[in-house]
């Protein structure tokens, strides 16, 4: 198995061209490439953004907090769509396999965010057997925060229904609107230490560049206090 997320994201794309039908591959490429054409950058969060406190609900039930994430120092998120996203089951198992080993053996936190309800969510832990943590994003308040969603484009939102359901009741947020797959390492102080938004779904960030990054924060040494005489 190729230890690359993209070289398998490269693979799913090759089958369906061999597999799909003409259009449906065509409105499937039409829409991710309508989001890199216009992938507003200057919306998007980037290092160097202070990001307030939030909140995520882990699908067991937990409440996770922003402070309660960085409290011993980085965090990493990974925004992905949904559940049933063929792309995000490639992807949330290889940062299990890649990233979840070496984060947790430098006890930092990984959260995988997506706007699905937990009822719904907790499906893809399950498959997975994912140890990482999985968590919903209510109503993609902090998606918006942060600059990454995206609304089905019209032949998207036809095709969806065609298929039974609305992304919206399929997520049970009853809206259009998906996160970008995106990552986020916040430092300990709340500040952004490194951010890449993937507005094509099938292009996504790999794990070695997340884990020099956590590295390096985690070497960093803080300055000693100086104690002033009176």
């Amino acid at each position: 198995m190729s230890d690359s997320l993209n070289h398998l994201l490269a693979d799913l794309h090759a089958e369906r061209v061999a597999s799909w039908a003409p259009q449906a591959l065509k409105i499937n490429v039409d829409q991710r490439q309508t989001l890199v054409d216009n992938a507003d950058h200057e919306r998007f969060v980037r290092a160097g953004d202070y990001l307030e406190p939030f909140e995520l609900l882990e699908v067991d039930g937990a409440t996770l907090t922003r402070d309660a994430l960085i409290a011993k120092g980085p965090a990493v998120l990974i925004f992905f769509r949904f559940a049933g996203c063929p792309a995000c089951n490639i992807a949330l198992p290889y940062y299990q396999r890649r990233l979840f080993p070496e984060l947790s053996a430098l006890g930092v936190p990984l959260v995988a965010v997506s706007p699905q309800v937990p009822e719904k969510l907790v499906e893809i832990k399950r498959r997975h057997e994912l140890q990482l943590q999985v968590a919903t994003d209510k109503d993609n308040a902090l998606g918006r925060r942060l600059g990454i969603l995206y609304s089905y484009d019209e032949a998207s939102k036809r095709a969806s229904l065609s298929r039974g359901n609305g992304i919206g009741e399929i997520t049970g947020t009853g809206t259009w609107e998906l996160p970008q797959p995106t990552v986020l390492v916040i430092d300990g102080a709340g500040r952004v230490a490194f951010a890449e938004v993937s507005p094509d779904w099938l292009v996504r960030t790999e794990a070695d560049p997340i884990i020099g990054v956590v590295k390096a924060l985690k070497t960093l040494t803080p300055r000693p206090q100086v104690s002033l005489a009176v």
